[in-house]
Parts: structure tokens; sequence; C-alpha cells
């Protein structure tokens, strides 16, 4: 039995709920010879965040044969394509143009073998590891199925293809560029992400916070260099960073609500060059995770404290320097549009394919969207073979997710279940 893109909805209290067609098997099977082939292409040849100049010049490319108005150069490499039809909402999805700097180990005959070099000039390998292929080819499918059905749909919908949402830069570099301001200001934003943590075919959602404030914080600790044989006449700043390190520890174990979610994670120490020598500073690398503004915020004063406390109490020659270097604010979810959504979609794919999940420790600048006053939604596309999740699940196995090297969605019921769901939740605020 074919599943319909579109719900069964009331059209008033004294007017008989009914069926609204969807665009037809037939019409799915015509668009996914097309949208596969664009998914390879998209995974063969991977750019880099910032420089998606090829990426964004095909997905301009794809827009404009649908008939959308496209503006290219949007924030950076950005892509923007409008389609109005008549009066009503106006709708935005947005596709994540960038890769990552990640060596592609899936073995697939599509597989990238780019290399390129990044911002320092250094060689690096290119590879689609986080699904932004997918969410981009499934974008498309998506377009091009509104394009074909206008008959069924009245507003405006607008394509958005970011860049550099991997360097939390893209979202907010296109909303200074004027995307909400050039362009139809959206009354919803819609994105998509594909997860590990489902089997293709089932879709996940998550009301309210889905994914979380990230902070990108740096900390040099200065000490006083000399011998390590003679420590008394220096100031270690190796102990003074593990003093730190552990004390930073405290504070979300005894300064933050045990109800309030928070991770302060130092993923890199650097110091020293050799084993008798005593440093002049030590560099820190932190990621630190919240969801309320508050608690970030508290976090973060709290990393600065207590760092300036331990470097005052060890007689450092002076304070270390705190930076954050890079921050994103917390994915919130709209609970009316999420839960309108996600009662569309199990009409369409059935109660037990559309789970709510429990909010995430990851990132994503879509976050910007929603924080510029649109009410947005994102949620998530199972996208691992159902057989490999089962054995997987039944024997405790972890499967390769985003970011990993042999990360590879299960690619046909993948991008089906992507643009039917993306589809009906378009329609869904469009409908006539």
């Amino acid at each position: 039995m074919i599943r319909s893109l579109l719900v069964v909805f009331a059209l008033s209290a004294a007017v008989v709920a009914q069926s609204w067609e969807s665009p037809s098997k037939a019409q799915m099977d015509n668009i996914y010879p097309g949208i596969e082939s664009l998914y390879m292409d998209l995974h063969r040849n991977p750019e880099l965040s910032l420089h998606e100049v090829k990426t964004a010049a095909t997905m301009a490319d794809n827009l404009r044969k649908l008939g959308f108005d496209v503006t290219t150069g949007v924030g950076g490499t950005g892509v923007v394509g409008v389609l109005k039809n008549g009066n009503g909402p106006t709708v935005m999805i947005r596709a994540e143009l960038d890769a990552l700097p990640v060596p592609e180990k899936t073995g697939l005959p599509y597989a990238s073998h780019v290399m390129t070099k990044d911002d320092l000039g250094a060689d690096v390998p290119v590879m689609h590891a986080c699904g932004h292929d997918l969410h981009m080819a499934v974008g498309i499918g998506t377009a091009t199925l509104l394009s074909q059905n206008k008959d069924r749909w009245h507003g405006t919908f607008i394509f958005v293809g970011q860049p550099a949402e991997e360097r939390i830069r893209g979202a907010a570099a296109m909303l200074k560029d004027g995307l909400f301001t050039r362009f139809p200001r959206p009354d919803f934003a819609i994105s998509l992400h594909d997860t590990a943590d489902l089997p293709a075919g089932k879709l996940g959602y998550t009301p309210g916070y889905a994914l979380a404030n990230s902070d990108s914080v740096d900390v040099t600790i200065y000490g006083k260099g000399g011998h390590g044989s003679a420590p008394q006449v220096a100031v270690d700043p190796i102990v003074i960073a593990a003093r730190t390190i552990l004390a930073w520890q405290t504070i979300v174990s005894r300064e933050i609500n045990p109800q309030d979610p928070a991770v302060i994670t130092v993923g890199s120490i650097h110091g020293g060059t050799k084993h008798n020598i005593i440093p002049d500073e030590v560099h820190l690398q932190l990621t630190v995770r919240s969801y309320k503004d508050e608690v970030r915020q508290h976090l973060l004063d709290s990393i600065e404290r207590i760092a300036k406390g331990e470097a005052t109490a060890a007689g450092a020659p002076k304070a270390p320097l705190v930076q954050v270097t890079e921050s994103v604010k917390a994915v919130y979810n709209d609970p009316a549009l999420t839960q309108k959504t996600a009662d569309a979609l199990k009409q369409i794919f059935g109660a037990d394919n559309v789970v709510q999940e429990p909010p995430a420790m990851a990132s994503d600048d879509f976050a910007e969207y929603g924080r510029a006053g649109v009410p947005a939604l994102q949620f998530s596309l199972g996208a691992v073979n159902p057989e490999e999740f089962r054995k997987a699940k039944a024997s405790g196995g972890k499967l390769p997710g985003p970011h990993s090297p042999f990360f590879a969605p299960d690619r046909e019921p993948s991008l089906r279940t992507g643009i039917e769901a993306e589809t009906a939740a378009v329609l869904e605020l469009l409908r006539k």
C-alpha cells in the first residue's frame, strides 16, 4: 500500500476530515534515479567548510531547473532558492553544503578520494562523513515534488543551502547577509539530520531542547620555566593545568543544578618539549555543552574564575588567557510545530516508525534560525540498514555514525524516507 505524503486533517469542527492524495508512487519512482545520482555525485566530490563552491553551484543549478528564483553567494557560498505559489505561509528547509576533513574508509564504489588543503595549508582528505550529501539530495527531492505538485499547496517554499555548518558559522553568516530580510521571512524553518541511532525507515523528533549550546574554549596557563631538577625556582604551568582540570570538573558536579545537563570536556592539553624542562606555558582546549543560556553562562564564568584562582594560588606570573573561540546556541524545537509535524508523520509512516528521542549534547547551527524568531524544527532520519541495526542492538555492538570514516547511510531507504518525510512536513504547513 502506498503511503500518503499528506495527512488526514479536520477542515473545521463541522466538516468531516478528508484524505489528501499524495504525489504518486510513480512520481517518487520517476524522480528517484536522478536524486540517487545527485547523492552519489555529491558524496564523491565533497568540499570543506567555507569552500563549497562546486557544491553550491550544483544546488543552484538543480533549483533553477525546477523553476526556483535562485540567489548564490549568500553568507559566503550559501544558496537560496525561492518558489512562490500564491498567498499562504512561507516554509524554509535547510540543507548543509560542507564536508569534513576525514579519510573515507567505507569501501563504497562512490567513495570520496578527494584531497585538498585546509585553511592552514595542510593536505587533508575530505569526506561527507556527517550525511550532508544525504540532506542536500533529500532537499532537492523535496523541492522536485513540490514543484511538480503546485496544485496541492499554496504559499512560498524556500530551499537554503547553508555553508560551514561543521564550523558553526554558516547560519549566522547567511542571517547577517540578509537571509530573513532580502528574501521572504519564513513562518517556519525545518531541517532533518541523519542518525545511526535509528534504522532506515524510522524518524525521530524531540520537542523543546534537542541539541546543545556548544562553546569551544581555549585556555593558556602561564608559568615560569626552568630545569626539571630545580622546580623550586620555577612556577610549573603543567601542575597548575592539572589542578585546574580537576577543579573544573566540580563546576558540573557542585555548581550546576543536577536537573540541568552540562558537560565540560578538556579535549587537548599541550605543554613542554622535553623530560627535564619546565615550560613557560600550557595550552588547553575545552568543549562546553549545555541547554539553558543561564547554565551556559555559569559554566563559562566558572571556567575562567577557577583558572585564575588556581594560577593565583600557585603564584603564577600572570593570569591565564581564557578565550571562547567558537560558539553556537542550543537547537530548540518549537513544541507546537514539533507536535504538528510528528502527528502528520505518524499518520504516514505509522506510530511505531516515528519515535520521540531524548535531547543530545551534539550541536548544530540550525539553532540560529530559531533564535532569530522563527518557529523551527530539526528531526532525525534513520540511516542504518535495519538488519545491521538489529544485529548491533542484539549484540551490544556500536555502529559507525556521523563523523566516522566508516559512516555510510543505507542509501535508497534513507533517501526515499527522507524525501517523503520532509515533503510531508512542508506540505502539512502549506496544504490548501
